[in-house]
């Protein structure tokens, strides 16, 4: 052991006992390169070997010194009073100390190593999801509802542009609060999309199929209400800045806008999903609380009702709901030609 060198053959009196019970007996005390060898003077035969490692001092700071094999049990004991043999002890002690609190180079560089790659690991794995989650959830209104028409800004390229007729906003506009809140804003895109579908900052669009096809208000009103149960704000806000990336997301965090081609292509990522709907459990309830009949909605999703007639079965109005009058028919005929023009 490199911290013996200087103590080679080292040899010092001492007492020892070899039990709680038995009488001490003077030693000498050999120091050996991994062990404490004690022996009997007059003979020089061993008595016993301690692992040098394994021995503890039971009184540090006094003297004699006072060592046992074993400090949770220390049965065994040695009292030595002799100042060399004691520092070199100690000074074994501390080379093992240094030696257990210092891990090996390779093993320091492999540990280093995963280290370094744990980290880059998160930086791109963990860290980019996570920035972004933080950029939906604390968007305000104002930036989500921006995002949401850059989303219809690129649904325009593949369903034409929003449709503006003032009279058929106009209606759209005073119908909207009490169907999915007074926050919210409804446009018309005149593709056909079967449904609504809800975008960040609380804005919906429908497709003029719902409006031209059906004989009353009753379907697109329940497809906006079904958009607004299936998604919350910060959900497609996230799934919006997910497609937008990380570094969009943190120039909107940093700057309050995103880039002006963040969600480039992400209408044709909407548009070949199905749209989101919510448990069809829970619709009848809401559209009780507004006076709506369920079936219009039900069939507008499928002509036949065979896929949706627990909806149909449930709906308010044959339980016996007072039906709302949504639209007069003036103000329907408007709605409907939102597109025209």
């Amino acid at each position: 052991m490199t911290a013996l060198t200087e103590f080679q053959r080292l040899e010092a009196q001492g007492s020892w006992r070899e039990t709680p019970d038995a009488p001490m007996r003077e030693v000498v005390v050999s120091l050996g390169e991994a062990t404490l060898t004690l022996m009997d003077p007059k003979s020089d035969r061993p008595l016993s070997h301690w692992s040098l490692p394994a021995v503890a001092r039971l009184n540090p700071g006094r003297m004699p010194a006072v060592y046992s094999p074993n400090s949770s049990e220390p049965d065994e004991m040695v009292q030595i009073d002799d100042p060399l043999m004691i520092e070199a002890i100690e000074r074994v002690h501390q080379a093992i100390a240094r030696h257990r609190g210092t891990p090996p180079r390779r093993l320091r560089g492999v540990v280093t190593g995963l280290a370094i790659l744990a980290m880059l690991a998160a930086g791109i794995f963990w860290l980019p999801d996570a920035l972004i989650r933080h950029a939906a959830r604390i968007a305000p209104p104002a930036q989500a509802r921006t995002i949401g028409l850059q989303v219809v800004d690129d649904l325009e390229r593949d369903m034409g542009p929003v449709c503006q007729r003032r009279t058929g906003q106009q209606v759209l506009d005073w119908i909207t609060p009490g169907l999915v809140g007074s926050q919210a804003l409804v446009r018309v895109l005149p593709g056909p999309l079967n449904g609504a579908l809800r975008l960040p900052g609380d804005l919906y669009v429908l497709g003029n199929d719902l409006l031209s096809a059906t004989p009353s208000p009753e379907a697109a009103a329940g497809h906006l209400i079904s958009a607004r149960l299936a998604r919350d704000d910060k959900t497609v806000t996230l799934d919006a800045l997910r497609h937008a990336g990380m570094l969009a997301s943190l120039r909107l965090m940093t700057l309050g806008t995103l880039p002006r081609d963040a969600m480039a292509g992400y209408g044709d990522k909407l548009l070949d999903q199905p749209l989101p709907r919510p448990d069809l459990s829970i619709l009848p309830a809401v559209f009780a609380e507004r006076g709506l009949s369920t079936e219009p909605y039900a069939r507008s999703i499928d002509p036949t009702g065979a896929a949706v007639l627990p909806l149909i079965e449930a709906d308010p109005i044959r339980a016996g709901t007072m039906q709302a009058v949504l639209l007069t028919d003036p103000q329907w005929l408007a709605l409907q030609q939102i597109c025209a023009g």
